[in-house]
């Protein structure tokens, strides 16, 4: 919050009980940012009030609570835990009938014990009372210790009951931002499992640490020889001994339950180095180290809890450009999905080459760290799974994330439908729109107990020891995470799960699944397996993502002079729609050097450019290309004639409704067009030039709309802005430096 917004602050007298540390910062902060109303303070340590006088902080104080309460009409109380249910009695016979008028709030890093003491003290809760922790603090002490940055850019906990005064509230709420805090708020008894596992077993565990090697004959030496990792660790051991009594004390219930789960994960740890267990060692390992990463990369861009996201990311693309060069798109999500997803569940070890390490799939691979699963990598696209079998998966702690992924939720639905255990799946806020009643509904009928929120939406919450029994499914509608959702669960299943296809759709797993030694036979529009058997582990080469390459295949073919090469791209037969619509639209793509990896057709692919005109879209082809048309509808754009999509109902329950995205899209820049239930029609333009004008798009948080328009711009007259493009990493990490190095004109912003 800025200098002016501190001198807003509609305090007049500010009283802070405690002048150390944190309130002397809180008064440092104030001052620097302007606060225009008088700050006092109250300290039993006469020394402290005048240098905090000396320091510019405060305006004056007394030793004694009383003759500061006159006019005070905000009082802050930093004194220890255990001192609290004290100085509240003071404050309440100080304030009298001001009790209620008077707002209160304090620091103290255990609510529930303050909150009981309140109640003693006061014989209630008043609605004045606001009880708060801020997320701030330093090995040092004092007022000397003072920083008025303290709080910026940290975090600040309130905890308001159901007795909080909701003005009293937005008071407090003020006074943090003016120091430039993030307030949050947080239901009391929550706030105190957190902290206790995120702030007083750390510091617990380094007190303990250190005291112990320095009760060592060899303590010197220890100390001498320690590395910064020991030192960044123990720092905090040099906090205040008995402000951290009082917090013990005061929390104990919490840092019990928190230092039990610790011990016990200490006591399997210990027992895995006894007995030389490496991939147990590797499996606690590396899912910290990479928990630790992936949390915090989540965190810094907050996206890793919906209430926290932002979609700050903007592109900016310049009209025109060229499309020149050879580039290789990263793996293909659906593949890299499935093959940590199999090997996982493989007897031995799986090298997997090609991973896309988008959020997405990184998602898939935390998620199975955290059922236990030693995992190696991600490194420039290499992991090694170390494959626990079909009944070796753990609990997870908590809910699993999927990030974005509507193909890791539905996937997942069906493989832990299996377990033995209960779990719950959930995503990003743009997943939790997406409709989990196709994937929840056939589950049931094979005996899974499945709860999901209002519309069949995510989070799925799915109750494991449940048996399930095979089933034969005709999907109402082509859906390749459906069927791959099934035939997951049939592997868990007695006896036989056939699932019909109303229209091929993506075969990937079957391919993995055969690649993995487990037979899956198909006839015709039917594929089935038998449940019980097993997978063994072998080696995957992930094809690069024909979705991803699919943009620069558009872009290619509606710029002129273009002659792009993409290396490696799958061509899978089950999605190679958009090659087939190309074609037929008469652009200029030529396959080369086709084989076979891991079961998977791969080939480059050189598009040039050509003409295109506009087309009716076979309808046996639209499934075959169902994440491209976000692309395709811009190739549409720029071919003679009208091209007609029909039978497209999928698209409206994408990330986006994909179907009415594009259309909104495409009328901002002035491209002609007609929308109807399953499809659209789109008018297009001349051979060369621009074709349509700029303007501003909303990508609604879908990275395939936001990339479709970026391509847009290279036919474009005027500069075209894409808005809330965060999420294109979910899917293609790096696109905009492949963009570049082929020739669009296109900058991020907000990233």
């Amino acid at each position: 919050m800025a200098v002016r917004d501190a001198a807003r602050l509609e305090e007049s007298r500010l009283l802070i009980v405690g002048l150390g540390l944190i309130g002397g910062s809180l008064a440092a902060a104030l001052k620097a940012r302007g606060f225009r109303g008088e700050i006092l303070a109250c300290d039993r340590d006469a020394d402290e009030i005048a240098r905090g006088v000396a320091m510019g902080i405060i305006d004056g104080g007394d030793t004694e609570l009383a003759p500061l309460l006159p006019g005070v009409s905000l009082v802050v109380l930093a004194v220890p835990v255990l001192a609290m249910e004290s100085v509240l009695a003071a404050l309440g016979r100080g304030l009298g009938e001001r009790l209620d008028a008077t707002v209160i709030t304090d620091v103290g890093s255990s609510k529930l014990a303050i909150r009981d003491a309140a109640r003693r003290a006061l014989g209630r809760l008043p609605p004045s009372l606001v009880l708060g922790h801020p997320i701030a603090g330093s090995e040092k002490s004092g007022v000397g210790a003072a920083n008025p940055d303290l709080y910026r850019r940290h975090k600040v906990i309130l905890t308001p009951t159901a007795e909080t005064d909701a003005a009293a509230l937005a008071r407090v709420r003020a006074l943090w931002g003016a120091c430039e805090a993030e307030v949050l708020e947080m239901p009391v008894e929550r706030h105190d499992q957190v902290l206790a596992r995120t702030s007083h077993l750390p510091h617990l565990l380094a007190f303990s640490l250190v005291d112990t090697l320095a009760r060592q004959d060899e303590r010197l030496e220890i100390f001498r020889y320690a590395a910064g990792g020991f030192r960044d660790f123990t720092r905090i051991a040099g906090s205040d001994p008995v402000m951290w009594r009082d917090i013990f004390t005061a929390n104990r219930a919490a840092v019990l339950a928190a230092l039990d789960d610790f011990e016990a994960g200490l006591a399997r740890l210990r027992q895995a180095v006894s007995a030389g267990d490496g991939d147990a060692m590797l499996a606690t390992f590396d899912r910290a180290s990479h928990a630790r990463h992936y949390f915090d990369t989540l965190l810094n861009q907050t996206r890793y809890y919906p209430t926290m996201e932002h979609n700050n990311v903007r592109y900016r693309v310049a009209p025109g450009g060229q499309v020149a060069g050879r580039i290789r798109v990263p793996g293909d999500k659906s593949i890299s999905h499935r093959s940590i997803m199999l090997g996982a569940l493989a007897e031995g070890v799986t090298e997997v080459k090609g991973f896309l390490e988008g959020e997405d799939s990184l998602a898939t691979l935390q998620a199975f760290r955290e059922m236990g699963v030693a995992i190696e990598g991600p490194h420039q696209g290499r992991v090694t799974i170390h494959g626990v079998g079909m009944h070796g998966l753990k609990a997870p702690a908590g809910p699993l994330y999927v990030g974005n992924s509507g193909t890791a939720m539905r996937l997942f639905a069906g493989l832990l439908a299996g377990q033995a255990f209960d779990s719950e799946l959930t995503g990003d806020a743009s997943l939790t729109k997406r409709p989990m009643g196709r994937v929840a509904d056939p589950l049931r009928l094979m005996g899974a107990e499945i709860d999901t929120a209002e519309g069949g939406r995510p989070p799925l919450r799915i109750h494991g020891g449940k048996p399930l029994k095979g089933i034969t499914y005709d999907m109402p509608m082509a859906s390749a995470q459906v069927k791959s959702c099934l035939l997951l669960a049939g592997l868990y299943a007695e006896g036989e799960t056939r699932v019909r296809e109303p229209a091929p759709t993506r075969d990937h797993t079957e391919r993995m699944l055969s690649g993995f030694g487990y037979e899956v036979a198909r006839d015709g529009d039917t594929c089935w397996l038998s449940g019980g058997g097993t997978l063994s582990a072998g080696p995957i080469d992930v094809p690069s993502d024909i979705s991803s390459a699919t943009f620069f295949l558009v872009a290619a073919a509606i710029t002129p002079g273009s002659d792009l090469l993409l290396e490696h791209v799958g061509i899978n037969p089950t999605r190679v729609g958009v090659i087939n619509i190309l074609t037929l639209m008469g652009a200029d793509l030529e396959l080369s050097n086709q084989r076979e990896v891991g079961g998977e057709p791969v080939a480059d692919i050189r598009v040039r450019y050509a003409p295109l005109k506009g087309i009716d879209i076979p309808v046996e082809q639209v499934p075959l290309a169902i994440d491209e048309f976000p692309a395709l509808f811009i190739a549409a754009a720029n071919a003679e004639g009208t091209t007609r999509l029909r039978g497209a109902e999928e698209l409206r329950v994408k990330e986006s409704d994909r179907i009415q995205a594009m259309a909104d899209g495409l009328a901002v820049l002035g491209v002609e067009h007609t929308v109807v239930a399953d499809g659209i029609d789109i008018v297009g333009g001349k051979p060369e030039g621009a074709n349509y004008g700029g303007g501003r798009i909303d990508s609604l948080g879908d990275h395939r709309i936001a990339m479709a328009f970026t391509v847009a711009g290279l036919r474009a007259s005027a500069p075209i802005e894409i808005d809330d493009c965060a999420n294109v990493a979910t899917s293609f990490p790096g696109f905009v430096e492949l963009a570049r190095r082929v020739g669009l004109q296109v900058d991020e912003e907000g990233a």
